[in-house]
C-alpha cells in the first residue's frame, strides 16, 4: 500500500502512475539485471529508462547507458557488449549506504589507524 502511494505521488520512488500509463503505449526494449526497464518510441527517436525502486542514474549499466545515449543502435538484448576478463560486474554508487567504501583511517571505519612512525611532523604555529 505504501509503495503504491509512493509511486503515485513521488517520481524518485519508481515511475509515477501517469508515466506508467503513457509508457504502456510504447515499445519495451528490455530489462537489466537490476530490474530497470528500457523503452523506446516506435520510430526509435526517444529512449528512456524506468528505474526499479529509487531513481538512481548510477544503477544503469554501461551497455544500457550507451544505448540510451545513442552511442550504439542495438540494445544489449540484441547485441551484448564483449566483456573483458578483468572487468567487474556493474555496481551502482554505494555512497551513503552501509556498503560504501571506507578507506583505512576513515572515521567511519571500525579499524584503528596505525600510528605514524616518525615520517610526519605536526605543524604548530609560532
Amino acid at each position: 500500500m505504501i509503495d503504491t502511494l509512493k509511486s503515485i505521488f513521488t517520481w524518485w520512488n519508481g515511475a509515477p502512475l501517469t508515466t506508467r500509463l503513457s509508457v504502456s503505449k510504447q515499445t519495451r526494449v528490455g530489462e537489466d539485471e537490476m530490474g530497470n526497464t528500457y523503452w523506446s518510441t516506435a520510430d526509435g527517436k526517444r529512449r528512456w529508462v524506468l528505474y526499479k525502486g529509487e531513481a538512481e542514474a548510477s544503477s544503469v549499466p554501461a551497455d544500457w547507458h550507451g544505448w540510451l545515449h545513442f552511442t550504439w543502435d542495438q540494445p544489449p538484448t540484441e547485441a551484448p557488449l564483449k566483456r573483458q576478463a578483468w572487468e567487474k560486474p556493474h555496481m551502482p554508487n554505494l555512497t551513503g549506504t552501509e556498503a560504501a567504501y571506507h578507506p583505512p583511517g576513515s572515521v567511519l571505519t571500525p579499524a584503528v589507524r596505525p600510528r605514524v612512525a616518525g615520517d610526519y611532523e605536526a605543524w604548530s604555529p609560532e
